[in-house]
């Protein structure tokens, strides 16, 4: 059954800019993209000039350890109150934004934009909250995240929380009714982003079936049908897959602020809910594409027999064959290294997904082997030419079916790193929206 304590979303009062502001320029990509780039943000610097934007209410990470860190946050700081002065950004109603972007597929993106409140959610490993992270969060990429979200009057969203919604119920409907609610932006985005409309749908009997759907998701019976999991598995209705560092962010920022708040004020203080954009993982315009795995400095047959013999005292069966068996359940890694070919097999594997079974056994290698080295690569074809460098070898991951990304977090908690990719650096979300974190 689904319950109260199961909500854990919040209909916000979601800032936007004023009417006549040149959205090309506002919408500036997510902060922590192209960090090895500074061209491109010289670039955006360059496009937005003196317009008002995003670019000037975030910190690109690209800047995160430069010696006038302090500055620019202060600037940011102060522009933040500035445009909520003097009437550059306005406050909508109570509501959400349905969000549809196009950036170069055959189908479009589409979201919604809410709050979700951070009491539920938590990142540390082997939690069994409603809202956890798909991968790792690593501790010391929050401090410095965090000195930006202290002192600040408002954030704007780049996170990305993911829903297991495979019959289309819960987001894709609401497209159909667009002609009937207000449009409040449409436009291009800079620097090869393609375009981004969204419609306001006010608080109110459709943003009640909104959160009723959603709540749905913790069905308890229906969760374990879906995943053939039993009640010993924690309920995760909703896996953050994009920007869950900024999340973490915004988790100890509410902590500080919540420890000198009584328990009725906590209740409703903005910083308790952060905004998101909601995307069924089932949606055709998510692409979940394999990282592949290429080790340097190797003897091929030490590390096949490392992984073989790891396995095996995990309580696994493991061998090398030419090719796969027939054996559905299996985990099986066609390799390919200059001197051998062939596929590394698991059998009766103890975790749910390869990319788990693979990762867990390389990390233990690397552990033990530290001249030797990984990398992570997005093309097959790529990493077949890199192994063909004595010394090397590779390692192909098999596809990743949709709801495998939810299972593994079920089963297994967090994933390991690099377990997917979904999409490029210029599909990654665009600030647009502000919501305010303070009273």
């Amino acid at each position: 059954m689904t319950t109260m304590a199961n909500r854990c979303t919040h209909i916000p009062e979601i800032m936007l800019p004023r009417a006549g502001t040149d959205l090309s320029k506002w919408a500036v990509i997510a902060c922590d993209q192209y960090t090895s780039q500074p061209e491109y943000w010289a670039e955006t610097d360059r496009t937005v000039g003196d317009a008002p934007s995003t670019l000037r209410l975030t910190l690109p990470e690209v800047y995160l350890e430069q010696d006038d860190v302090a500055e620019r946050t202060e600037k940011i700081h102060h522009t933040m109150r500035r445009y909520i002065e003097d009437g550059t950004l306005r406050t909508l109603p109570a509501g959400v934004i349905l969000t549809e972007r196009w950036s170069g597929g055959s189908c479009p993106r589409r979201g919604i934009v809410l709050a979700v409140d951070l009491e539920a959610y938590e990142y540390t490993p082997g939690s069994a909250s409603l809202i956890r992270p798909t991968e790792k969060t690593v501790v010391e990429r929050i401090p410095p995240r965090l000195k930006v979200r202290q002192g600040a009057c408002m954030e704007l969203p780049h996170i990305m929380i993911l829903i297991d919604d495979p019959e289309r119920k819960i987001i894709e409907p609401l497209f159909d009714q667009t002609e009937q609610l207000e449009k409040v932006y449409d436009t291009d985005l800079m620097q090869n982003g393609g375009h981004i409309t969204g419609w306001f749908l006010p608080k109110g009997a459709q943003t009640d079936t909104i959160e009723a759907g959603l709540e749905a998701l913790c069905d308890r019976e229906t969760f374990n049908r879906k995943y053939g999991c039993t009640d010993a598995q924690a309920l995760l209705p909703y896996a953050v897959g994009d920007g869950n560092h900024s999340m973490a962010t915004a988790k100890a920022y509410w902590e500080e602020v919540k420890a000198g708040l009584s328990a009725e004020e906590q209740a409703t203080h903005p910083a308790r809910f952060v905004l998101v954009e909601v995307v069924n993982i089932h949606d055709e315009s998510l692409i979940i594409e394999p990282i592949h795995r290429i080790l340097f400095g190797v003897d091929t047959d030490e590390l096949l027999s490392g992984l073989t013999a790891f396995y095996q005292a995990q309580g696994c069966k493991a061998y090398i064959a030419d090719e796969a068996p027939a054996d559905t359940t299996a985990h099986i890694f066609p390799f390919s290294a200059a001197d051998k070919t062939g596929v590394l097999v698991v059998e009766n594997p103890k975790w749910s997904i390869p990319v788990a079974t693979m990762q867990t056994a390389l990390d233990a290698y690397l552990e033990n082997h530290p001249s030797a080295r990984i990398d992570y690569i997005h093309g097959a074809d790529v990493v077949c030419n890199l192994a063909e460098k004595p010394g090397n070898l590779g390692f192909i991951l098999p596809d990743i079916a949709k709801n495998d990304l939810f299972r593994g977090v079920v089963f297994d908690g967090v994933l390991p790193r690099k377990t997917f990719s979904m999409g490029e650096a210029h599909e990654k979300r665009y600030y647009m929206e502000a919501k305010t974190i303070v009273k």
